[in-house]
This record gives C-alpha cells, structure tokens and sequence, in this order.
C-alpha cells in the first residue's frame, strides 16, 4: 500500500529557523523550535505539579504534546511580538483569525487518516481552559526565564520585559508556577559547574 506524501513535518521542522524576540537586541539567539520544546518541558511540569500538590486531575503527557506544536502557526505566521499582538483588541482579533486559518492550512498538509488525531494539539480553540492556562503560564514561564538569561549576559534591554512578564505571572498566580519559581528557577542563574554537585 502506497501512502501519498505530506509535507507536514518538513514544514514544522523549520520552526528553527524563526527568531523570537525580533524586535529587541538578544545576546542570547532563541528559535521558535527550541521555545516549543522548553515551553512544552515546563507545561509538563507544571501539570505534573499540579496533581502531585496542587489536586490536579491533568494529562501532563497530552499537555506537553499540545504545547511542542502551541507556536507550530508560526511556520507560516512568523513570530509577531507580543506588544504588536496585543497592541489592540482589533489586532488580537485579527491575528486570532490568521492563527485560526493557520492550524487549518497546517492540518491540511497532514493524511486524512492523522488529521483528527493530530487536532487536539494543534487547534488551540480546542484546548480544555486548564490545558491553555497551564501551556500559557508555562509559555510565560519561559519568556521569564529568556529573560533572566539576557540580563545575566548583561542585556539591560531585557529588564522591561522580565517585569512586566513577571508582574503578569503574579496577577494571575497559580501555584505550580509559585513552586517552579521556588524549586527550580533559582538554579537557572548557576554557573554549569554548580549543577551537578
């Protein structure tokens, strides 16, 4: 039996190609490939922490697939920065519906028979609310943290946005990103020689 070719996966894979943080001067270069893999590492700790402390009910595997493919539209988007995204409701509204077009033409590119399994994790508007709040806070959590890293290389340009992004973590508190901040967050500012020991 002969399958017909898709293009899915070669075209996912040059998410590592897209830059993040476009508008701003990085030390520290990040793609949107290995942002997707630290914000999926970080939704499923999350959720896992949620259920060993917090009485979670979630499947951390099921999340942490969701948030591998949370920025797969960017292949054909591209990155739009945050401030320019949320500039206005009229903005968010229209790159929602680029998004929205986005995951169909992605799916589009997937066989039939992989197309309703592959939906769950690529159509955010189907996502339960504990799964988007968990992948959002973890995708927050990274953004913090890239910028911690720039500012201990010494990019003062970052200070603006790991206050902000932090201040946005306090305002909606949840406490698994309270105990990764506790547990393991402190660690990210440790020279490598020290992590092991």
């Amino acid at each position: 039996m002969t399958h017909p070719v898709s293009h899915f996966f070669a075209y996912v894979s040059r998410l590592r190609w897209i830059r993040r943080w476009g508008l701003m001067r990085n030390a520290i270069e990040e793609n949107v490939a290995t942002h997707s893999w630290e914000v999926a590492t970080l939704a499923h700790v999350l959720a896992l922490i949620r259920n060993r402390h917090f009485g979670g009910q979630l499947n951390a595997d099921h999340i942490a697939a969701a948030a591998l493919y949370h920025d797969a539209t960017e292949v054909i988007t591209g990155d739009l920065p945050t401030p320019v995204k949320y500039h206005s409701e009229v903005m968010r509204e229209a790159f929602g519906d680029i998004e929205h077009k986005a995951e169909h033409e992605l799916l589009a590119l997937l066989p039939d028979e992989l197309r309703s399994a592959m939906a769950p994790y690529i159509q955010e508007s189907g996502w339960d609310p504990e799964v988007r709040q968990i992948i959002k806070a973890a995708d927050r959590l990274s953004a913090w943290l890239k910028c911690q890293a720039e500012i201990q290389a010494g990019n003062k340009e970052f200070e603006p946005a790991a206050t902000q992004i932090h201040e946005r973590l306090q305002a909606d508190p949840l406490p698994e990103v309270a105990y990764f901040l506790a547990v393991f967050a402190p660690s990210y500012q440790r020279p490598l020689d020290h992590l092991l020991g």
